[in-house]
């Protein structure tokens, strides 16, 4: 039997934001309440290149397929006039094992479940009034971010913060062409927003602690690996509130884990991400709460199965 190939253009085309965002919020639901499968990733570092791989896997009890998955990132690809990210989804029946498909998603899979994941969690932990966003970084993901919270909530200013004035000053022009009104900014600035999401693959804090506002939330995306950093361990300390998507893969490779193994937080203070989906999040109007998302594979099973039954496959 020949195994179905889906390219990009069939994948997009099934992807639309709604479907992507609800298939998330329900897996990271399963996830927080213990109904899925999902083994520790495994991951390479590629120094020379400044490159990284992993390998997620994951089911969601009940579920028709699970997924194994290769994703890569490296970052000097766009000095190249290449994608930064890349990589392909195989889909097996949780049934007879058979290979139900191959995704060539060239790593979109994962950007479009990472954008809803993010977007997700940190309109549920921010203040209902909310509205300044301060975003790290100038890739596709931080389009994708803002991109997604502002279909969940509205944000009157974007500050973006990147390496590169020119990127950060690109990044705008594309934001501004989609209705928002974007600035770029400095570190501190942009860490003083009312809502801050870091998309980097910093291997070093892109903030200091002392310059997140009280009342502001603050999500962390890029920190998937053991080597990378976003967030500083005094951040945690300050939170009052700490979700992430997955607390071992968090505490093994988070910023969560660094925060932990510093002695600023405890290794027990976090709640599972999906927890807070399923009611409103109380809080103080001068609390700090933040968010460690690592990336967890049972979110691409479910993804993955649902674009494969919106694209009619």
């Amino acid at each position: 039997m020949t195994v179905p190939v889906l390219g990009l253009e069939e994948l997009e085309a099934a992807a639309r934001p709604r479907v992507v965002l609800d298939t998330v919020r329900a897996a990271l639901i399963a996830h927080a309440e213990g109904r899925t499968t999902v083994p520790p990733p495994l991951h390479m570092e590629f120094p020379e290149a400044e490159g990284d791989c992993h390998v997620k896997a994951g089911w969601i009890a009940g579920g028709d397929d699970f997924t194994v998955k290769i994703a890569s990132g490296f970052y000097r690809n766009s000095a190249l006039g290449m994608p930064t990210n890349s990589g392909l989804v195989c889909v097996l029946s949780a049934r007879t094992g058979q290979v139900r498909a191959v995704l060539d998603d060239r790593g979109w899979l994962t950007a479009w479940r990472t954008a809803a994941a993010g977007a997700l969690i940190t309109h549920a932990m921010s203040r209902p009034e909310a509205a300044m966003l301060g975003v790290f970084g100038t890739g596709e993901q931080a389009r994708l971010q803002v991109r997604w919270l502002a279909m969940l909530r509205p944000l009157t200013k974007v500050l973006v913060c990147g390496r590169s004035e020119r990127k950060a000053a690109a990044l705008c022009e594309w934001l501004g062409g989609h209705g928002l009104d974007a600035e770029p900014a400095g570190a501190e600035e942009a860490a003083g927003a009312d809502i801050v999401v870091t998309t980097t693959p910093a291997t070093a804090p892109v903030l200091e602690a002392d310059a997140v506002r009280p009342g502001a939330h603050v999500t962390g995306i890029g920190a998937d690996m053991p080597h990378k950093n976003e967030l500083p361990p005094a951040l945690f300390r300050r939170a009052e509130t700490i979700a992430t998507d997955d607390h071992d893969q968090c505490l093994h490779h988070g910023d969560f884990g660094r925060a932990v193994r510093a002695g600023a937080v405890a290794q027990d203070c976090d709640i599972a991400a999906g927890a807070l989906l399923l009611r409103q999040m109380q809080r103080s109007a001068t609390a700090i709460t933040v968010a460690d998302l690592t990336g967890v594979g049972a979110l691409d099973a479910a993804l993955a199965s649902a674009l494969l039954r919106a694209a009619g496959a």
